[in-house]
């Protein structure tokens, strides 16, 4: 056996690449296994959207190789959607590259902008790709700690008073994943002010802002951005679109520049129907968002009953397209999980995989109909959990 690089040795498989694997050993083995810890829209991408990858495959250009940047007409509508949605002014021509998925531009940020030894700033919680990426790139992960008390903010306090000589880039998150949390304009520009003063690129990861949200704001709105920061945005949840994969990376012309020659290296352009279908998902009205959110609105709420039969806890306030939920006092939210698993066929997502401050969390998604979720509501509602 031809041993693996050395850049594996602290990373490790994916929690959901493995897990989902057990699950389905345990459906083939019979067990009637209820998934509520994917984040995979079950509902449709709209018809116009459909509609048009299929009339785009009778192109003649259809099936070449696509440009590095995307077409034209993606660029110039992902522009108008941040214009429209935020309030922000983006070149089309040099401030905005199309990606096949935010997952993809949280490497190419990482290899245009890391070499071994820099370090990187990363929530806790957080999306474990950040920590992943960055090890990859053999360079240091920086944890900052989000606490419940301090609304899952960053304490700029405490991570003042770290070294930062050495950090390159910093992850943050808002709406906040898992927990639901969200920030405010100030809370940007104190990030920005941050970024300024110690020379960080600070990447906001802002795939959750229409869902459950009555306030969606971008880093983008925020005086002096594009000096210091950029946005990573996706499809993916607000359109229905994960298995897409079409997402964004904006802000500051040289940023993006720098960006396209990884990224230009990587892969051939996205598929050209898919270009043309997120082009219309762009053009939606408020309607789309507003139909969708009343789908999610009736699922919280029987999430949260869910929760309540758990004998957990949640801050009302937050949306998104999870629920965060703290367990009763001194329970190991991955025994708590796994007594869930193999006693009572629901899969729910135990929040330390997010970090060492998401121990004594769980976490459910929305991406589940009313029907099964009152299932998984009368399964654990008969049962002794804890």
């Amino acid at each position: 056996m031809i041993s693996k690089a050395k850049r594996l040795n602290d990373v490790k498989e994916y929690y959901f690449s493995v897990k989902l694997r057990e699950v389905a050993a345990l459906r083939n083995a019979g067990k009637p296994i209820i998934n509520l810890a994917i984040g995979s829209p079950d509902l449709n991408p709209p018809p116009s959207v459909v509609e048009a990858i299929k009339n785009a495959m009778e192109l003649p250009t259809a099936h070449q190789y696509q440009s590095y940047q995307g077409i034209p007409e993606l660029r110039e509508g992902i522009a108008n959607f941040y214009k429209t949605n935020f309030n922000v002014s983006l070149n089309p021509a040099n401030e905005i590259l199309p990606l096949m998925g935010s997952k993809e531009g949280i490497m190419h940020i990482s290899m245009a902008f890391l070499n071994a030894g820099d370090q990187v700033l990363i929530p806790n919680p957080g999306y474990p790709t950040y920590e992943s990426v960055t090890r990859l790139l053999e360079a240091e992960p920086v944890f900052y700690a989000l606490r419940q008390e301090t609304n899952w903010l960053p304490n700029f306090d405490e991570i003042e008073k770290l070294d930062l000589s050495k950090v390159k880039i910093m992850w943050v998150n808002y709406p906040h994943m898992p927990t639901g949390a969200v920030a405010s304009k100030e809370d940007f520009e104190q990030l920005i002010a941050f970024g300024k003063k110690h020379n960080i690129l600070i990447v906001n990861d802002n795939p959750y802002s229409f869902v459950l949200n009555d306030n969606p704001i971008s880093i983008m709105e925020t005086e002096g951005v594009k000096e210091v920061a950029i946005e990573l945005n996706s499809l993916s949840k607000t359109f229905n679109m994960a298995g897409w994969r079409v997402g964004m990376v904006v802000g500051n012309a040289e940023i993006i520049k720098t960006i396209l020659e990884v990224k230009s290296n990587m892969d051939s352009g996205m598929f050209f129907g898919i270009q043309k279908g997120a082009v219309e998902a762009l053009k939606l009205s408020e309607d789309w968002f507003i139909n969708q959110n009343d789908i999610y609105q009736k699922r919280q709420k029987i999430v949260r009953e869910i929760f309540d039969a758990l004998g957990c806890t949640y801050n009302k306030n937050y949306g998104g397209l999870f629920v965060w939920a703290k367990l009763p006092d001194g329970k190991d939210a991955t025994a708590f999980t796994d007594k869930l698993l193999y006693e009572n066929d629901v899969f729910i997502t135990p929040g330390n995989i997010f970090g060492s401050h998401g121990e004594g969390y769980i976490r459910a998604s929305l991406c589940v109909s009313e029907t099964v979720l009152k299932e998984v509501l009368n399964r654990l509602s008969t049962v002794e959990i804890y």
